[in-house]
C-alpha cells in the first residue's frame, strides 16, 4: 500500500466517523440548547434536568441513526479495508 492510498482510507474514515457521529451530537446540541434555555428562563437549576433528557435524546437519536450508519461502517469495510488486505 503506497501512502496516497493510505491516506485515501485515513481520510474516507475520518469522513465516515463525522457522518456517524454527526445526528448524535446535532440532537445532543439542539436538546442542551432547548434545556439551556429553558433554564434561563425559568431560574431552575436543577443538575437532573440537564442529564436526563439530553441522554433520552441520544440514545433515542442512536437507535434510530442506528441501521444507516451500521450499513456505512460494514461497507467501508468490505469496500476498503477487506479489499486492501486481500490485495484487490
Amino acid at each position: 500500500m503506497q501512502q496516497a492510498e493510505l491516506f485515501d482510507v485515513l481520510r474516507e474514515g475520518l469522513w465516515l466517523a463525522l457522518v456517524v457521529a454527526l445526528p448524535v451530537l446535532a440532537v445532543a446540541l439542539v436538546v442542551g440548547l432547548a434545556i439551556g434555555l429553558f433554564q434561563a428562563l425559568t431560574s431552575v437549576q436543577e443538575m437532573t434536568l440537564t442529564f436526563v433528557p439530553k441522554l433520552a435524546a441520544i440514545v433515542v437519536a442512536f437507535w434510530i441513526s442506528m441501521s444507516y450508519s451500521g450499513q456505512l461502517l460494514v461497507s467501508f469495510f468490505n469496500d476498503q479495508i477487506i479489499a486492501r488486505i486481500a490485495g484487490n
